[in-house]
């Protein structure tokens, strides 16, 4: 991040950040906790008690801000107040532990209110299947912004936020590492849309019609989140659940990545290493971190999984 947007954050370490928890009462327990936890991603109830806690009760000011706004606009206006969805999105690298974070963030929201409807979507279900990635020779950059179909994600999104009902988001399967044909997550008028994925915070997606060719789904986010660690840490993160996953999930023969489960582990380090160098690394420093400064907020994590501090959007 350069000095100027650095300027544009005010920063908490952990222990100031734990602070503003403001003796919120715990709402999850310990076993509902390590339920959420991702694959080779640590989490602790002392991680969602110093670092979601406080997250999740200034969420909570925001959407309670932006309902008193809209409340006066439909009063000025005379008219009826309408239920529009207040929208997160969760981005970052490969392997940093977004969707735990989202997880996180899903329960503890859900706890926060009576009948809060807060559901989570990826965006890994609006890529191109593969079929359509290999015609478009986009395989092998997979996770890039062109292997999205953003004329569907952003059709989705501006859905979503105009208080369309019964929606209808693609699954992602990552056993056969596809779109799951004619399967689909309803979405139906939440009250909170969590939108985890890696181009949430992108800027150059393509617009579904020309009257929309600026824009991008970014637009649609109330709050933003980056979570964000160092690239020696991200790639010693990705190797490792590469080599879990290949003595677990790969094992299964209807898995997309089964020959790697019969690899010898030199062999199989030697290629993750490749992936990591060629694909999600090239990705992260030429798609993802650039779209760290637009982020409302940013959790950065250190060796241990753990958050050390957090720079909040003035």
């Amino acid at each position: 991040m350069t000095r100027s947007s650095e300027n544009l954050y005010m920063y908490f370490d952990r222990e100031q950040w734990a602070s503003l928890r403001n003796m919120q009462p715990m709402s999850l327990t310990t076993e509902e906790v390590q339920k959420l936890r991702g694959i080779n991603d640590e989490l602790s109830i002392d991680e969602v008690r110093d670092i979601y806690m406080p997250l999740a009760r200034l969420l909570n000011y925001y959407l309670n801000a932006r309902l008193n706004r809209q409340s006066a606009l439909m009063q000025f206006l005379n008219q009826q107040e309408q239920h529009i969805p207040f929208i997160i999105s969760v981005g970052g690298s490969v392997s940093v532990g977004k969707t735990t974070s989202s997880r996180v963030l899903q329960a503890l929201l859900s706890h926060w209110k009576e009948n809060l409807k807060v559901v989570l979507v990826t965006t890994d279900g609006f890529l191109y299947p593969n079929a359509v990635l290999e015609e478009k020779g986009l395989m092998m950059k997979k996770g890039f912004p062109q292997s999205y179909d953003t004329h569907r994600l952003l059709q989705f999104v501006m859905d979503v936020k105009s208080g369309k009902s019964h929606l209808q988001a693609p699954r992602y399967s990552h056993k056969i590492y596809d779109v799951v044909p004619d399967e689909f997550q309803e979405v139906d008028r939440p009250d909170i849309l969590i939108l985890e994925g890696l181009n949430v915070l992108q800027s150059n997606l393509d617009a579904p019609h020309p009257d929309q060719s600026h824009a991008f789904v970014s637009d649609f986010v109330d709050f933003s989140i980056y979570v964000d660690a160092d690239e020696a840490l991200l790639e010693e993160w990705f190797l490792s659940r590469f080599l879990k996953l290949r003595e677990t999930a790969f094992t299964d023969p209807d898995s997309f990545f089964v020959n790697y489960s019969k690899l010898p582990v030199d062999e199989a380090i030697k290629i993750a290493r490749s992936a990591w160098r060629d694909i999600n690394l090239l990705n992260l420093r030429k798609h993802i971190l650039p779209t760290r400064h637009r982020a409302s907020l940013i959790l950065h994590k250190n060796a241990d999984h753990l958050v050390d501090y957090v720079q909040l959007r003035k």
